[in-house]
């Protein structure tokens, strides 16, 4: 594992993003289904992103942006349901019954294209940095 997140906007539990080297076919489904459900991520958890090590985990615009390019919806989310949850989670079966369901994603390269999956183009720090300073008036922060 290269990076865990449990982003804020989830309370710091209902999204755990997970980036990891791959190390074998399944590898990174399996990270997240084992994310989904060790006591950390077990408890009121919502939603499991696994990406690739080359994505920072807690940079929302990289995960959604391997989301985007890198999960296939098929066979990329697997949804659990009668989970741990609480009864404090608004989305639990029921007062009398705190569980839930979540969704497990994985948005990482497809270990059988791990070869021929297109390279990802990108621009230097340097130029980004460049582009920055001259607009900075007009380009949103971040």
């Amino acid at each position: 594992m290269k990076g865990v997140w449990a982003h804020p906007a989830g309370g710091s539990r209902l999204w755990l993003t997970v980036a990891i080297r791959q190390l074998y076919g399944g590898h990174s489904k399996q990270a997240g289904m084992i994310a989904s459900q060790c006591h950390a991520g077990a408890y009121a958890n919502r939603v499991v992103v696994v990406v690739d090590d080359d994505i920072d985990p807690a940079d929302m615009d990289q995960v959604v942006w391997a989301m985007c390019t890198r999960m296939e919806p098929r066979e990329g989310i697997e949804i659990l349901r009668g989970c741990w949850s609480t009864v404090l989670d608004p989305m639990a079966y029921g007062s009398n019954d705190p569980r839930n369901a979540r969704v497990v994603i994985d948005a990482c390269r497809p270990w059988s294209r791990r070869d021929t999956f297109p390279v990802v183009a990108r621009s230097s720090k340097e130029l980004d940095a460049s582009i920055r300073a001259k607009w900075a008036h007009v380009l949103p922060r971040g």
